[in-house]
């Protein structure tokens, strides 16, 4: 294990899931660490605790002032770059890394090479779609990263794996100046998280970051012109190669769908002439367009590897969605309810939206900044009615009066966690049978529930009072 941190004075910036491991490795590499945090609750006195009985130095309630001697920082990845914390580390010459950039050094000499994922929407999904895959395959494997299972655990720890499957943010990336992975996927680009960013621009080129020294592939969305760009834009090994995913028929060097059939012109020889049949849609699950996007670059990645064909539909077979996202909840009165509370922005909604014909739709919450007119212009010709929850729900709102004032709206003037069951209630009363009830919300859930898992299951709650 690396000696490089002995005796050194490293602070690591926030408690929490990220926090916790970092402060724990480095001190038992024999750094001396100082763990500084924003806040004082609870659960932070508990950890600061933990951390305290190892002989590390908390210190709650003051993160803006850099602790003396401090010769590196390792942040959560949430933290802002604008924090007086990092203003002063710039000017005292301190590095700042992510618990990733620390991960990705700490690995050893024989290390499992990492086949990355981030995007705007769909990391999760298809980063453990890609983990099924690889699994399928007969890999030693594991989904890590933001996907809530630390790197710095999959790293220092005893399991050993013939590749991991890393979902990125752009948090993360953003502190992981020197991460190269064996092959890496954009899904897509959409504003979000500009307020942490400053800029769509920064946000971009914090995503692109996972691609720079690609040894293998780039993969990207032929349909996302971004996506395409930040490859061109990237500085990767000889011989990499940039591998677009498309719901249409693939050009060479794409994966693609034809009559039914995930195909790959990509990883075949003579990719000219000749396809390799993968999957069939009916192996996605659920197989809404954007989730056979999702499919596709986990196979890119996966094939990217050398994986056989067959593991590739063998593991979308295998593979289960997580919880809110597009799920079924039920059917009742010949109308069926979907959860998809995970779509927490515009461009998730979309996405949505556009896996169905005729929809009742629930949304609103936090709008971190969001416009809706694109969304709701897009989706106007599907949209039976709407109804409104959050905090900013007169944003959607004002979209639906400019661009679908024929759509009936109720607007639901609160923000309690008991609005749910009114708002499946209301949804019930404008829809016909064969429509749709979706929850899809475009905004962020934290001004009624405490998480998007918390809002989804207040919807599903509601759904199965109604079959009651």
């Amino acid at each position: 294990m690396s000696t490089e941190f002995q005796g050194k004075h490293v602070t690591v910036a926030g408690l929490g899931v990220s926090g916790v491991p970092a402060a724990k490795v480095l001190h038992g590499l024999g750094a001396r660490v100082t763990v500084v945090n924003d806040g004082a609750d609870e659960r932070a006195r508990a950890q600061a605790a933990e951390l305290e009985a190892l002989g590390v130095t908390v210190r709650l309630g003051d993160a803006d002032t850099l602790p003396e001697g401090t010769d590196l920082i390792v942040t959560a990845p949430g933290w802002k770059p604008t924090k007086p914390l990092f203003t002063a580390a710039a000017e005292a010459g301190v590095p700042v890394w992510g618990d990733v950039e620390l991960a990705w050094r700490l690995r050893g000499e024989n290390a499992a090479p990492w086949l990355a994922v981030t995007g705007t929407n769909g990391k999760t999904t298809t980063v453990r779609m890609l983990a099924s895959i690889l699994r399928a395959a007969g890999l030693r494997t594991a989904a890590v990263g933001n996907i809530g299972v630390s790197l710095l655990d999959a790293v220092t720890g005893e399991q050993e794996y013939d590749v991991l499957a890393v979902e990125l943010s752009s948090y993360q990336l953003h502190w992981a100046p020197s991460l190269r992975a064996h092959s890496a996927a954009v899904l897509n680009l959409a504003p979000d998280h500009l307020d942490w960013h400053g800029s769509m621009d920064a946000y971009a080129a914090d995503k692109g970051r996972v691609y720079e020294g690609n040894q293998v592939a780039c993969v990207y969305n032929v349909a996302d012109r971004a996506t395409e760009d930040l490859v061109r834009e990237a500085d990767v090994e000889e011989g990499c190669r940039a591998i677009g995913f498309t719901l249409g028929a693939p050009a060479p060097s794409q994966l693609g769908v034809v009559d039914g059939i995930l195909v790959d012109r990509a990883f075949v020889e003579n990719r000219q002439k000749n396809a390799q049949e993968l999957a069939e849609v009916a192996d996605v699950n659920p197989p809404a367009p954007h989730n056979i996007a999702n499919a596709l670059a986990a196979a890119a990645l996966a094939r990217a590897f050398g994986v056989p064909a067959a593991a590739v539909r063998d593991g979308l077979r295998a593979f289960t969605p997580d919880a809110h996202r597009i799920a079924h909840v039920a059917d009742v009165d010949e109308v069926a309810y979907v959860d998809d509370s995970k779509a927490t922005n515009t461009h998730a909604a979309e996405a949505s939206l556009a896996a169905y014909g005729s929809v009742v739709w629930i949304a609103g919450g936090l709008a971190k900044g969001a416009t809706f007119d694109e969304l709701v212009a897009g989706a106007a010709g599907r949209l039976r009615g709407v109804v409104l929850i959050g905090a900013d729900r007169a944003l959607i709102a004002e979209a639906l009066a400019r661009h679908a004032p024929e759509v009936p709206v109720v607007d639901l003037d609160r923000t309690d966690t008991g609005a749910m069951l009114q708002a499946v209630q209301e949804a019930r009363r404008l829809a016909r049978p064969g429509d749709t009830v979706l929850l899809a919300p475009a905004c962020a859930s934290m001004d009624m529930f405490a998480n998007y898992n918390q809002r989804g299951d207040a919807f599903a709650q509601a759904v199965r009072e109604l079959g009651a």
